[in-house]
């Protein structure tokens, strides 16, 4: 497979322009910067044509990204919000149980109805392997607007469904659907920004994803105070339903086929192409191709605008690549042996997994320690939506600086892993989230502790998930789809299992020493990012040789230029 053969490293002191421009399987390593001037070079390169996303005007790309959020935050709201009605679920489908009266049987029954919470939580993840597939193939478009139809479907029969077979299996669809926007947002994000812009979109990505389900035990919990606990799901069918409505009429595809070709009349630099970013040229040197020319899509370069309706088109004409669809489905099984996509998923498990498993608990503990009710519980995830807004510019900016200051640092070339230090404020707060809360339900401490501990774990979240998810991205980007898929399906399967298990787990430890294991885990994994910045390089070269990992090297029509 002498094709797929690494690219050599830039070296930081000089640029061979066609070179670069010609490089392949870069594995994140680019020149953002020019050598000699130290500004910023467009990564991916724009094309000429103007429904390329990337000469998209910027306030556009900030409308796509704000519908990325709102589908981001309703796609949680409805699969963990009812979690917060526990009991007087567990109490509607299983008569006669009280947790005062027949503890025992509540508890069993308490075990069962967790299942509506694991199983969609569990299809959120391991549906994106038909999604994903779908989303790369076909288009951005078709995977947001089906998914979501099948969201919205699942959502207004889960409102009148009574029996528990039923509800079990109408749980089950609704994962399948509103997981697809978790995992194809970051593709669509990197269609749209340049590399040195992604990361503080990425940042209100991964907020809004904690957001939806703060908002969503919030907004349940209230509707619990006067209101049966179905209203939570006829309230959730009409959120979807305005999502489904803006993807289909205002959502246009944003995945473009960049087959480059050179090229020596077009500048591709920052000003040149409009990003609004306020950089100035990287179009300086008048010896440099690479500042001087530009990539132009292959075949059809469409000099107007596409029409209005013939962006409603749910499918495209022609696929966008040749790559066998169970190739497609497979692939991220292949990535999760690489060392950086392993690690990256295992911060998504060590802390949204955690928070899935306090989510399956909080309506239980707090009930018993401070007697809450439904609504009182859901008026403590405030701190958590206060947490995520806190962590994006931590996880996003600063992220950003942290790369930027590395990258000028090394003449202007970036490697993936100049952004990992910003990891260090997430390997602090996510531990002391899971510790606190952990003691003080079990002391009963005042409930301000437990609910700061929330905000701290959603901080933790958005912040450090966010530069892990961005890394791997980066270091990957021809298959961004099947690495969002690797790392976000390993933490379904964890979240589902932690669930499944926590109550008993809870019971049996008690809260203090449950969640101190969740914190030392927690802390092992993020601890991670120190050895992946020294030696990371290192391994993405030689874990790209290994033989699991050859079978699924990517085609050349999957690369986008960087």
């Amino acid at each position: 497979m002498g094709q797929d053969n690494i690219a050599a490293p830039l070296a930081a002191d000089h640029e061979v322009a066609r070179v670069e421009k010609q490089r392949k399987r870069t594995l994140g390593n680019v020149r953002l910067r020019h050598h000699e001037t130290n500004e910023i070079i467009l990564i991916p390169t724009p094309s000429s044509d103007p429904n390329d996303p990337l000469n998209w005007p910027q306030w556009y790309k900030y409308y796509m990204a704000t519908v990325i959020c709102l589908a981001m935050m309703v796609c949680n709201f409805v699969a963990a919000g009812p979690s917060i009605a526990m009991v007087n679920i567990t109490m509607d489908f299983f008569k006669g149980v009280h947790p005062g009266k027949n503890p025992k049987a509540f508890v069993d029954a308490v075990a069962k109805v967790s299942y509506f919470f694991t199983t969609c939580a569990l299809l959120q993840g391991v549906g994106n392997f038909f999604w994903i597939p779908v989303a790369n193939k076909y288009g951005r478009r078709p995977t947001y607007v089906i998914s979501y139809a099948i969201y919205f479907a699942s959502a207004i029969w889960l409102s009148f469904e009574h029996s528990y077979g039923g509800f079990l299996v109408g749980r089950i669809i609704m994962g399948f659907g509103a997981g697809a926007a978790e995992t194809v947002a970051p593709i669509t994000i990197a269609d749209i920004f340049f590399l040195h812009e992604r990361g503080t979109v990425m940042a209100l990505y991964s907020s809004f994803l904690a957001v939806g389900i703060a908002l969503g035990l919030i907004i349940s919990g209230l509707i619990t105070i006067h209101h049966h606990w179905r209203v939570i799901f006829q309230v959730a069918s009409a959120l979807v339903g305005v999502v489904l409505l803006i993807a289909f009429f205002f959502f246009p595809e944003t995945a473009y086929r960049r087959e480059v070709q050179q090229s020596d009349d077009e500048a591709g630099s920052v000003s040149d192409r409009g990003a609004g970013v306020g950089e100035k040229s990287a179009a300086v040197s008048s010896t440099s191709d690479l500042e001087r020319s530009s990539s132009r899509a292959a075949g059809s370069s469409p000099t107007k605008t596409t029409p209005y309706l013939q962006t409603l088109k749910i499918f495209r004409s022609k696929p966008l690549t040749s790559e066998n669809f169970f190739k497609l489905a497979f692939r991220p099984l292949g990535l999760i042996f690489l060392p950086p996509i392993l690690w990256a998923a295992l911060v998504e498990a060590a802390t949204i997994g955690f928070l899935v498993a306090m989510t399956s608990n909080v309506e239980i503990a707090f009930e018993k320690a401070y007697h809450f009710k439904s609504w009182q519980v859901g008026l403590c995830f405030i701190s958590a939506i206060v947490g995520c807004l806190l962590g994006i510019p931590v996880g996003g900016k600063f992220g950003d600086v942290v790369a930027d200051y590395f990258t000028k640092r090394n003449g202007g070339v970036r490697d993936p892993e100049m952004r990992l230090p910003a990891m260090i404020p997430a390997m602090i707060t996510s531990p002391l989230a899971l510790v606190l809360f952990g003691v003080a339900i079990q002391r009963g401490m005042h409930w301000i502790v437990p609910t700061i501990s929330i905000a701290l774990l959603n901080f933790a979240i958005v912040q450090g998930t966010n530069v892990a998810l961005v890394y791997v991205i980066d270091a990957y980007r021809p298959v961004a789809g099947e690495v969002t898929l690797a790392v976000m399906g390993f933490k379904s399967l964890f979240g589902f299992l932690l669930s499944f298990y926590t109550n008993t787990w809870v019971s049996e430890a008690g809260y203090q020493s449950a969640y101190g294991v969740m914190a030392a885990i927690s802390a092992a994994v993020l601890l991670g990012w120190i050895p992946l910045y020294f030696w990371g390089k290192k391994i993405r070269h030689a874990s790209w040789s290994w033989p699991v990992v050859s079978h699924i090297h990517w085609n050349d029509d999957r690369e986008v230029g960087e």
